[in-house]
């Protein structure tokens, strides 16, 4: 949607880039809007932007209405962007964590209303699935990682072929990695900065308080609660909570561990800042022969591989290049061509060089 930047406010999303006299984005799509963008903006003298119909805390924008956060029905919901879709199940993922907080039951039926729809869907558009870790905030940060590593998780295990029904359940698996994270003190899950040795061991016992959660639920699979209990293990033992490795691990657990990690590096999050897919993933990869199960490596990199082509990236020396060819041996470092000079970089040769940001 188009509108006036005098009634834009923070959270808005923008849909398109918003471009100078040289063509070039003064801020790029997918941006979240703050007070200090939006200065840039007036300083530019750009007078109309696109943006997204849903702010990036979930609520609907309306230009010059009263903000409000109406219930929709899971039909209405198909028919919103993917990513409003998104934010909205975001804010709906919240409500039941904050619930858990209070004591409440995990209610696995309310939560598969509001996520498999999403999920469905992103299954057909997994381009979607890539693009989450630029709506992920500092403040909602937990609740953004769980939706996203629920929507990865289920995508991996869709392309390692699993029926239906399974990937379903590794996908709720995902969602509900961070449950246990309910009742850890939320001092300690609000900080600022870094954590301390005593407060990041409060935080290792989350799984086991996952998996708690979880136990006494018949309508929960026993892979669920092993994913949920088991995703921060690794192959080569040096994992948590119980430090087994190889296959003492559930294949769920093995699609939770790329999947949490993967959304972790690329999100920006209060004492650390976001890594494009593509440094994040060769990173992974780099640690995949130790930590990792390769086969899900693989599926997880075939998908961002699969949409690249022709996409805008920034480069880490600040240049702008579009993707023009992915080698399935190096898919982390392909082939661009740099829009200033039309030159074409084979990043495979050029390890000074990475994909810093998707455009």
């Amino acid at each position: 949607m188009k509108v006036q930047v005098n009634q834009l406010r923070e959270g808005c999303i923008l849909s398109m880039d918003v471009t100078s006299l040289t063509n070039k984005p003064v801020i790029p799509k997918k941006t979240v809007l703050t007070k200090e963008k939006i200065s840039v903006l007036h300083a530019f003298l750009v007078n109309e932007v696109s943006v997204e119909p849903t702010l990036v805390d979930g609520s609907p924008f309306r230009p010059g209405e009263v903000m409000g956060d109406p219930e929709e029905s899971q039909n209405e919901d198909l028919y919103l962007p993917f990513s409003s879709h998104y934010l909205k199940t975001v804010q709906d993922f919240k409500k039941v964590f904050q619930s858990w907080q209070s004591g409440s039951q995990v209610d696995i039926v309310k939560v598969r209303q509001f996520f498999i729809p999403l999920l469905e869907r992103s299954i057909k558009t997994p381009s979607e699935i890539f693009m989450l870790h630029h709506y992920s905030t500092k403040e909602d940060y937990l609740y953004h990682h769980s939706v996203a590593v629920g929507l990865l998780s289920g995508f991996i295990g869709n392309k390692l072929n699993y029926e239906k029904g399974q990937w379903i359940q590794i996908a709720i698996a995902g969602l509900l990695s961070d449950c246990g994270m309910a009742k850890v003190d939320p001092s300690i899950l609000n900080k600022q900065t870094a954590l301390s040795p005593e407060e990041y061991n409060e935080i290792r016992i989350h799984p086991t308080h996952g998996y708690k959660m979880l136990l006494n639920l018949p309508v929960i699979r026993e892979g669920v609660k092993l994913g949920v209990f088991q995703h921060h293990e690794r192959i080569d033992g040096s994992g948590y909570p119980l430090g087994i490795n190889g296959d003492k691990i559930h294949p769920f657990g093995k699609i939770l561990a790329v999947a949490d990690v993967y959304h972790a590096m690329t999100s920006e999050r209060a004492y650390r800042s976001k890594q494009s897919p593509f440094k994040v993933l060769e990173l992974i990869i780099q640690d995949s022969f130790g930590q990792f199960d390769i086969p899900v490596i693989q599926a997880l990199t075939a998908g961002i591989a699969n949409f690249s082509i022709g996409t805008r990236v920034k480069l880490s020396d600040g240049q702008v290049a579009e993707i023009v060819f992915i080698e399935s041996k190096s898919p982390t470092r392909p082939m661009v061509k740099i829009e200033s000079s039309q030159e074409f970089i084979q990043l495979a040769q050029r390890r000074d060089l990475y994909i810093e940001e998707i455009l």
